[in-house]
């Protein structure tokens, strides 16, 4: 007995078959775009609705989603928020009524008040039933294209996004001329170079595209211009965000005290407009910095190019993608002078066949038939001097065609204009076999002439440039005061009440050292554990090259050792023993100077404790002449005996010799 295939050993079994259906499903027919045409399944079936509607008149939007119900079996609202998107990419879809604006984030009208028709440029790429592909609609009562027979990457200019399930894709916009500027270099075999292009403008960094691969990723910043001393003007906004998410990103940076704004002004209409006034006294340059820095006016784009092609997903660059459709359209054009070509063809043999038929009066030849079959053989033998003229055979169709000739046209017919028709017919099929024979050169001209009808007006929006990542903590305001509870061995900027250090901000670091020896550095907050007996406190900054002067106890009667240093690179909240950490080790100077001449000016004195024949108890120690050296090294030896206390000396102190 042969085994029902679908009978499942286990629920295991069955459970995973149906996700592996329901995942293969979602890849194929909804998230994914497909190689062929850049569209997805509710895409392609909503533009196939359109042309099956077109008229030349607008239709409404609701009528266009209950017509592509009958092809894409999904809810209505599915299909009228994808129509939407594909009338704001301002390519496809010819739009009336209010559509929403992508700059501001405001939706569209409802179907029923909305307006769309196919665009001439999509009529002209997308449409022709003659090299068609179709397929039966999942209810088998109607046709649909498997891909619609794409002579433009529709995908790269639009750009598509969907989510899959263990696989997404997103394909950024790229610029209508350049994508044809690299389709004819594909042609040519030429190197291009094909970067994003976005509708909202900005400035790119695109130097970490990858071309469009897994792994690269684009920067893209609002363009921001400095209208007065304390005002600042964004007109173009990144891609990905909307001039209230914008705005709401900054005034969240202004309440984390991260920037210093007095108010944002809002007058986007056509394009962004967004005013944004600065406190007095604030520096206009590095709060345009900080806005980079902390709020969505500069933005990451991982793009994850993802195509179906062969009925599998595939991850592709641009590139790739550019030089798949820019062959596939010399191929539709191929197919397309093909099928034109054979029709001049027939066209051409009727017509000679029908000048034949009526100049030699071969008409005449039936009048004495009774049957059927002898009107077909006396204008067959009637054409036989003639067959030789023709391209091909005669068959019993074009008899046929004869005997349809009406009498009217035979009595009016003009020797002179059917000779003209004629020649017209073998200019065009010498132009389609030309044409034919250097398909190359003429699918360049194809995509020139596109580009000069349609290119107009789709100059690059978004600037490429290269500019370096903004430090924050170069432009944060210093809008906290770093407080220190010695006593405790507390800090952050919530103690108001303790002793106050230095301005900080919220993203800033703080370095401490203890009375023991020990170092570590930790992340400012409201109130933070910095260390039993701090003996210095401050806000860490990396880019401080400052010079650290330590002498310390080398445990509870070890030798007195002094030593210089950087601190070089830390990891935050581990503590680091600057001495070789014994129990008991006490630091009993401790100073920080910014150069190194600075470091070198420190004279001190160091007093010891009395002991039985020990005469000299102040000794002078001079820091300049210890090296620079790194945090974890030992120190030299000042003195074995126990010392009282370090003090700097007087300024008219001298050394002895």
């Amino acid at each position: 007995m042969t085994p029902d295939p679908d009978q499942h050993v286990s629920l295991g079994e069955m459970y995973s078959d149906y996700f592996l259906d329901y995942a293969s499903y979602v890849i194929l027919e909804r998230a994914v775009p497909h190689l062929g045409d850049g569209l997805k399944p509710v895409q392609r079936r909503i533009l196939h609705s359109m042309k099956e509607l077109d008229d030349g008149r607008y239709n409404k939007v609701a009528n266009l989603i209950g017509n592509t119900m009958k092809y894409h079996p999904h809810g209505d609202a599915a299909i009228g928020d994808a129509t939407v998107n594909l009338g704001q990419k301002d390519l496809l879809i010819d739009t009336q009524g209010n559509w929403g604006n992508t700059l501001t984030g405001d939706g569209a009208a409802a179907p029923r008040y909305i307006e769309a028709r196919l665009t001439k440029f999509a009529l002209e790429v997308l449409f022709n039933p003659k090299t068609t592909a179709w397929t039966p609609s999942y209810d088998g009562r109607n046709k649909e294209p498997i891909t619609l027979p794409s002579k433009f990457p529709v995908l790269l200019a639009q750009g598509v996004e969907g989510i899959a399930v263990g696989l997404a894709c997103k394909m950024l916009p790229h610029n209508f001329n350049e994508i044809i500027d690299g389709c004819i270099a594909a042609l040519r075999k030429q190197s291009f170079e094909l970067l994003p292009d976005f509708p909202t403008g900005g400035i790119m960094d695109a130097s970490d595209y990858r071309d469009g691969l897994r792994g690269g990723k684009v920067r893209v910043r609002a363009r921001i211009s400095v209208e007065k001393k304390n005002l600042l003007r964004i007109t173009e906004i990144p891609f990905g965000t909307t001039t209230g998410a914008l705005m709401d990103s900054i005034v969240a940076a202004g309440d984390k005290g991260k920037i210093k704004i007095s108010k944002i002004e809002d007058n986007t209409a056509e394009h962004a407009d967004i005013l944004v006034y600065l406190p007095s006294g604030s520096d206009a340059e590095t709060t345009r910095d900080a806005l980079f820095a902390f709020t969505d006016c500069e933005m990451g784009i991982s793009p994850n190019g993802c195509v179906i092609t062969e009925g599998k997903p595939k991850f592709m660059g641009v590139s790739e993608i550019l030089k798949a459709s820019a062959f596939q359209t010399r191929d539709l054009l191929e197919q397309e002078l093909k099928i034109r070509l054979a029709e001049l063809n027939e066209k051409w043999h009727f017509s000679s066949l029908e000048k034949i038929f009526i100049e030699n009066r071969i008409y005449r030849d039936i009048e004495e038939c009774e049957t059927w079959e002898a009107v077909i053989k006396a204008i067959d033998d009637g054409l036989k001097p003639f067959k030789k003229l023709l391209k091909r055979e005669v068959t019993e169709d074009d008899i046929v065609r004869l005997t349809e000739i009406r009498i009217k046209r035979i009595s009016k017919y003009d020797s002179f204009k059917a000779d003209e028709e004629i020649n017209k017919l073998e200019e065009a099929i010498a132009e389609t076999e030309k044409n034919l024979g250097q398909l190359t050169k003429f699918t360049i001209r194809w995509f020139k002439d596109l580009q000069k009808r349609y290119g107009k007006g789709r100059e690059r929006k978004t600037e490429i440039a290269s500019f370096e990542r903004v430090d924050r903590t170069q432009v944060v305001a210093a809008t906290e005061t770093l407080y220190l509870d010695e006593k405790g061995g507390f800090a952050g900027y919530g103690l108001k009440k303790e002793k106050p250090v230095e301005k900080c901000s919220t993203i800033d670091d703080i370095i401490a050292f203890t009375a023991d020896g020990t170092m570590k550095v930790v992340k400012v907050a409201e109130k933070v554990f910095v260390g039993q007996r701090p003996v210095h406190v401050a806000v860490f900054r990396k880019e401080e090259d400052l010079i650290y002067s330590m002498i310390y106890r080398d445990g509870r009667d070890g030798p007195l050792l002094a030593k210089r240093f950087r601190v070089g690179g830390v990891t935050r909240d581990k503590d680091y023993d600057l001495t070789p950490g014994k129990k008991g080790t006490r630091i009993f100077y401790f100073a920080v100077h910014e150069t190194e001449e600075a470091s070198n000016d420190q004279m001190l004195v160091v007093h010891i404790k009395p002991a039985l024949r020990l005469r000299n108890l102040s000794r002078p120690f001079h820091f300049g002449e210890q090296a620079i050296k790194g945090r974890g090294s030992r120190g030299n030896i000042i003195t074995k005996h126990a010392v009282d206390r370090i003090v700097r000396a007087p300024k008219d102190f001298e050394l002895e010799e």
